[in-house]
């Protein structure tokens, strides 16, 4: 089964640019690939932009008074990558499609209590391989100044403040979605459910069963000893030492094994409940430190990726300026060539006219022979300096 993908991405106010080109297919070329630009009339807004998403931002923080100090580090909008597999955008075929793009669009607007008004544009992209919408919104919280008024402030830390936020968006997510209709799973079906040590301890009754332990005292009690007693019929002795001593010996001697067993494995469950206690304080930090690290590293790869493309663009621009202003100059300079070719042309006319010169053809072939020249320009130039100009032209 297919699962409910949602991402998210946080910006700041320099990577503004380059999303914006890229989201909105603004860029003449990509160097992504998987882009089929022959598809991307397919793309559909369910919120488009009035401006640049620089632009859209400032609009919308001036019109919704939106408060919050904004540094040059700080993340001033997040981005959603909403998606699911290829797969399961085929099954389901393309009105179900817009339909999910659509729902997931209504689920940013109510999670948090946001408000389309803080989204600055959402787009879906059919040109590439995966059905996938890129939703650009601005993290406002709701919340109350120093005199209790209420306002809306722009704090990208406090949307996503608890350590786990991105697990209850991804929660969030899958049930809305699951709740619309869609046949979706959460998670990643290889990942394994562990127990905690507090459902540990009551599945188990532990703390119960480690007080019985202690209490329990594994001694037998004494058996009877037959030879003090005092009887003198030999048969009333084997019948006491058969049907009395014995039977309950046994019983004793087995309830013994079973205390012990019952004691060992009793023993054997609280060393492991107290591993699992050290185990648990152990990772906690190592886990709290992955998570850091792992939201560090996806931070620092958005952000490569944003100044790569925002060189390649920069490369792209500035060579696309160099080949119009060559495209140009050439064109100039055949306009001179055709320009000077009419000029010489009519030369030779009017001096074939001044000096009564009624053969036109025979007085430029006279010329060339006399001065071993060709009238045509193109070929006066010599294979040697031909070659070289290819050459340099390579």
């Amino acid at each position: 089964m297919s699962y409910a993908i949602i991402r998210n991405a946080k910006y700041k106010s320099e990577n503004l640019k380059g999303i914006y080109r890229h989201n909105e297919r603004r860029n003449t070329n990509y160097s992504n690939k998987n882009i089929d630009r022959d598809k991307s009339y397919l793309n559909y807004s369910l919120k488009s932009p009035q401006f640049t998403y620089e632009k859209e931002f400032q609009r919308i923080r001036k019109d919704y008074n939106l408060k919050g100090q904004i540094k040059t580090v700080s993340n001033i909008v997040c981005e959603y990558i909403i998606t699911s597999d290829k797969a399961f955008f085929e099954t389901i075929g393309e009105d179900e499609t817009k339909r999910y793009f659509e729902t997931a669009y209504k689920f940013v607007c109510q999670y948090k209590n946001l408000g389309e008004q803080y989204i600055l544009s959402a787009k879906v992209h059919m040109d590439e391989e995966t059905p996938h919408m890129h939703l650009i919104f601005i993290p406002v919280v709701h919340t109350t100044d120093k005199k209790g008024n209420n306002i809306d402030k722009i704090a990208c830390s406090e949307f996503w403040k608890a350590k786990d936020s991105y697990r209850q968006l991804q929660d969030a997510f899958y049930n809305y979605m699951v709740a619309n209709n869609f046949e979706l799973e959460l998670g990643n079906p290889s990942e394994k459910v562990h127990l905690s040590v507090e459902d540990y301890k009551n599945i188990t009754n532990f703390e119960e069963s480690k007080t019985l332990l202690q209490d329990i005292k594994i001694e037998l009690p004494e058996v009877p000893d037959i030879s003090n007693f005092r009887w003198t019929i030999k048969n009333r002795d084997e019948r006491i030492q058969e049907q009395i001593i014995k039977p309950k010996d046994k019983t004793i001697q087995k309830l013994h094994e079973q205390n012990a067993l019952l004691t060992l494995a009793l023993n054997r469950q609280i060393k492991t409940v107290d591993k699992a206690i050290k185990y648990e304080k152990d990772i906690k930090p190592i886990l709290d430190e992955n998570a850091e690290l792992k939201e560090k590293y996806e931070t620092m790869e958005n952000d490569y990726n944003i100044r790569l493309q925002k060189e390649t663009e920069k490369i792209e621009n500035k060579y696309e300026e160099q080949l119009s202003y060559l495209e140009n100059e050439n064109n100039f300079l055949k306009k001179v060539i055709n320009t000077l070719q009419k000029t010489v042309h009519k030369f030779i006319e009017w001096i074939c006219i001044k000096f009564s010169i009624t053969n036109e053809d025979s007085f430029i072939r006279k010329f060339e022979c006399e001065n071993d020249i060709s009238f045509d320009p193109e070929k006066q130039i010599e294979p040697e300096e031909e070659l070289e100009y290819e050459e340099m032209e390579w």
